[in-house]
C-alpha cells in the first residue's frame, strides 16, 4: 500500500498500540500527547514528536484520535481548529452517539472529514486483522481511508450516520462490563467459600462458552416481540436469582449486583410476565421506572 503520513493524537496504551503498528508499516508517524513523555518509545523507533496539536495536524493529511472522550478531542484540538480543513479525523475515542454525532458537524464545521470509529479490542489486538473496529461517517471517506484503517484492524462499516459506530461499541460495552462484574462478584463469593479463581475458571468459562447459543436461540423471538413461557419463565427466574441473592449474603458477600438483578425481575413479575420468558424484561428496559 502507499505509504502515508499520519498523525496519532492521544498516546495511552491504545493510541501507542496504533502509533507503533504504523510506524511497523512503515508510515511517517508523527504524534502528540499532553504528556509528552508517553511519546519516548515511539520517537525512538522513528517516529515525529509535535510540540503542539496544530503542528502535529499540519503533519499529515491523516489524523487518527485516541483520546479518553470527546471533551479531550475538543480541549486539544480547539486550539488548532486552523489546521483541521482537509483533513481526514478518524475519531477512535469512546463516547456516546449523541457526542459523536456533535464531533462530526463540528469537524465538518472546520472543513475536515470525519469517521466515528469504535475498536473492539484491546491494544494487544491492534494489528491483528482478528481484531474489529466499527466505523460510520460519510461512505466516501470511509472508502478512502479502508487501506489505512485495516493496518490498525479489520474494519466494520455501520452507515453513514456518524453515531453508529459509537452506539455498537457502547452495546458491546454493556455486556463486556456487566459480565465481567458478574464474574468478579462470582469469583468473592467463591473465595469466600476457600475456592480460588482458577479452581473456578473452567465452570464459569463453560457457562459463557454457551451464551452465544443462548443469544442466538432468543434473539429471533425478540425481533418478533414474542415471550413464550415454553423454555423458561420468569417466575422460575426470580426464584433462582433469589438463591443467588441469598447464597452472596450467607457468604458475607455484598448482594447488591443480584439484588439490583432480582427487583428487575421482580418488575417483570408485577407487570405481569410471571409466565412469560425472562426476555420478557426487555418491556421493563423499554420504559424504566421511574
Amino acid at each position: 500500500m502507499r505509504k502515508q503520513s499520519i498523525t496519532v493524537v492521544g498516546l495511552g496504551p491504545m493510541g501507542r498500540a496504533m502509533a507503533g503498528t504504523f510506524l511497523d508499516g512503515g508510515h511517517d508517524v508523527t504524534v502528540w500527547n499532553r504528556t509528552r513523555s508517553r511519546a519516548d518509545g515511539l520517537v525512538a523507533r522513528g517516529a515525529t514528536l509535535a510540540t503542539t496539536p496544530a503542528e502535529a495536524l499540519s503533519a499529515g493529511e491523516f489524523v487518527v484520535l485516541s483520546l479518553t472522550d470527546l471533551d479531550a478531542m475538543y480541549a486539544a484540538l480547539g486550539s488548532a481548529t486552523d489546521a483541521l480543513p482537509g483533513r481526514t479525523l478518524v475519531n477512535l475515542s469512546s463516547d456516546t452517539p449523541d457526542k459523536a454525532r456533535a464531533a462530526a458537524t463540528w469537524a465538518a464545521g472546520h472543513g475536515a472529514r470525519y469517521l466515528t470509529g469504535g475498536v473492539s479490542s484491546p491494544p494487544a489486538g491492534i494489528g491483528s486483522q482478528d481484531s474489529v473496529t466499527f466505523y460510520s461517517g460519510p461512505k466516501e471517506v470511509f472508502e478512502d481511508s479502508r487501506e489505512v484503517l485495516e493496518v490498525l484492524t479489520s474494519t466494520d462499516y455501520r452507515g453513514e450516520d456518524p453515531g453508529l459506530a459509537a452506539l455498537y461499541y457502547q452495546l458491546q460495552m454493556g455486556v463486556f462490563w456487566t459480565t465481567s462484574l458478574a464474574f468478579l462478584h462470582s469469583l468473592a463469593v467463591a473465595e469466600a467459600h476457600g475456592i480460588k479463581a482458577a479452581e473456578l475458571l473452567p465452570y464459569v468459562s463453560e457457562t459463557a462458552r454457551t451464551m452465544p447459543d443462548f443469544f442466538s436461540f432468543y434473539a429471533p423471538r425478540i425481533d418478533a416481540g414474542e415471550h413464550p413461557g415454553d423454555v423458561d419463565r420468569l417466575a422460575m427466574g426470580v426464584a433462582s436469582v433469589d438463591h443467588v441473592v441469598h447464597t452472596s449474603k450467607d457468604a458475607g458477600v455484598d448482594a447488591s449486583l443480584p439484588e439490583a438483578v432480582l427487583a428487575i425481575f421482580e418488575r417483570g413479575i408485577a407487570a405481569g410476565h410471571a409466565d412469560d420468558s425472562f426476555t420478557s424484561l426487555i418491556e421493563s428496559f423499554r420504559a424504566p421506572a421511574a
